[in-house]
C-alpha cells in the first residue's frame, strides 16, 4: 500500500510540474502544455484513486471479519452449530428454548475470508425483559449482517427462519437444516428452500460444506480479496485516499 501511494503521490507531481512549466517558462521551444495532456493525466490519477478506495470494503472484511449471523427460532442448534464451527465448546447448549439471551461472536480463518461468527439469540415473541433484549441485539446484528445462516431443525422451521430473516436483513440469506443426524430420510426428502446446506454439529457433516458456500456467496457479494494488491484496511487510510480524490475533482473541475 506504501508503494503504490507513492506512486500516486509521484503522478500528482508530474501533473503539478506541468502546470508549474507552463507557467514558469509559457514562451519556450516546446510550447504551452496542451489542456488535453492535463486532462488526461487528471483523468488517470482519479481512475487510479478511485480504484484504490473501491479495495476499502474487501479491505475492511480482510481486518475484521465477515459478519456471519446465525439466526432461527430457539431451540433449533444454533449454539451447537457456532460451537461446531469453532471447533469448540463457546455457546451453553441446553434443550431450554431461549439459553442465548445475548450475542457471542468468535473469528475463524477460512484461507479465502475471515469469517466473524455471532451466535443470536433465537427469533420469537419474548415475554421475558432479559430475552426480549438479546432479541433486539439479534435483529441489530441481522441489519448489519454480511451474510445469514438461517437455520431450522425441520421443515417448518427452516422456512419460518428464512422469512423472518428476510424481513430483517438486506443480505445474503442462507438455509441450514440443522440437525440432521436426527432426522429420518423421508423428513430429509421434504422439499426445502433452494440451496439449503444439510449440517449436523453432532457429526460434523456438511460443516465443510457450509463454509465452502458461505466464502462462494461472499465472493459473489463482495470484492474478492487478492492479498498481493493493495488493500484499504483502515478508516483514516479511506478517509486520506478519499479526500485526496476530493481535492483531484475539484482541480479538474477548476
Amino acid at each position: 500500500l506504501s508503494r503504490r501511494v507513492l506512486t500516486l503521490r509521484e503522478s500528482l507531481l508530474e501533473l503539478e510540474a506541468l502546470i508549474a512549466y507552463d507557467i514558469d517558462f509559457p514562451e519556450e521551444d516546446d510550447g504551452p502544455i496542451a489542456p488535453e495532456r492535463i486532462n488526461v493525466a487528471t483523468e488517470h490519477l482519479l481512475a487510479a484513486l478511485d480504484g484504490l478506495l473501491a479495495t476499502a470494503r474487501a479491505g475492511e472484511l480482510i481486518r475484521e471479519g465477515a459478519l456471519v449471523v446465525i439466526a432461527g427460532a430457539p431451540n433449533v442448534g444454533k449454539s451447537s452449530l457456532f460451537n461446531a464451527l469453532l471447533g469448540r465448546r463457546r455457546a451453553i447448549v441446553t434443550d431450554i428454548p431461549g439459553t442465548t439471551r445475548d450475542a457471542l461472536e468468535a473469528v475463524i480463518d477460512t484461507g479465502s475470508w475471515p469469517l466473524r461468527l455471532v451466535d443470536t439469540a433465537g427469533l420469537r415473541d419474548a415475554l421475558d425483559v432479559v430475552e426480549r433484549l438479546g432479541i433486539e441485539v439479534s435483529e441489530a446484528y441481522l441489519e448489519r449482517a454480511d451474510v445469514v445462516l438461517a437455520c431450522g431443525d425441520d421443515a417448518a422451521t427452516l422456512a419460518r427462519a428464512v422469512d423472518v430473516s428476510r424481513q430483517r436483513t438486506n443480505a445474503p440469506v442462507m438455509a441450514v437444516r440443522t440437525k440432521i443426524d436426527q432426522a429420518d430420510s423421508h423428513a430429509l426428502s421434504v422439499s426445502q428452500p433452494v440451496g439449503t446446506v444439510l449440517v449436523s454439529a453432532e457429526t460434523g457433516e456438511g460443516l465443510a460444506e457450509l463454509l465452502t458456500a458461505i466464502t462462494d456467496v461472499l465472493s459473489n457479494s463482495q470484492l474478492t480479496p487478492d492479498l498481493d494488491a493493495p488493500v484499504l484496511t483502515h478508516m483514516r487510510h479511506r478517509y486520506a485516499i478519499q479526500t485526496a480524490r476530493n481535492e483531484v475533482a475539484a482541480f479538474q473541475s477548476a
